[in-house]
């Protein structure tokens, strides 16, 4: 589980740094071209630089996936890293969903979103959770 978390995390990073090519068309397609905008107007190079940010946060989570599964060097603090990594992807998905369901504001796009991230912190909780033998088996 954590392995296929953590690849899927380097897939969703190297998507973001490959779709800065068509940048505009990546925003338009995620949904975020409004806020893109937004930004580009304080200074050009921030939905740039934002999404770079955002890859490497991506790539670092599948890194820490990778190292709890014993595929890449043990990396610090990897109980926390585990665990942070799955709690943020639960809050993003629960919160993204409650959050448009409250307000009426539910698109496909955003629903699928909100099941990938849902998804992905599930592999990250359940994978951790067997790894550290946390998990109790009702016998």
């Amino acid at each position: 589980m954590l392995k296929l978390g953590g690849y899927i995390n380097i897939l969703i990073a190297i998507g973001h740094f490959v779709g800065l090519i068509w940048a505009d068309k990546m925003f338009e397609v995620t949904g975020i071209e409004k806020k893109m905008r937004e930004l580009a107007q304080i200074h050009f190079s921030l939905p740039y630089l934002l999404t770079i940010f955002v890859g490497i946060v991506f790539f670092i989570f599948g890194l820490y996936g990778l190292s709890a599964d014993n595929k890449f060097r043990k990396l610090p603090f990897l109980k926390v890293g585990i665990f942070t990594t799955a709690g943020i992807y639960l809050f993003r998905g629960l919160g993204e969903f409650i959050y448009d369901t409250l307000y009426k504001t539910n698109t496909l796009i955003e629903t699928t979103y909100s099941l990938i991230a849902l998804t992905i912190g599930l592999l990250f909780l359940i994978g951790g959770l067997k790894k550290w033998n946390l998990m109790t088996r009702n016998k």
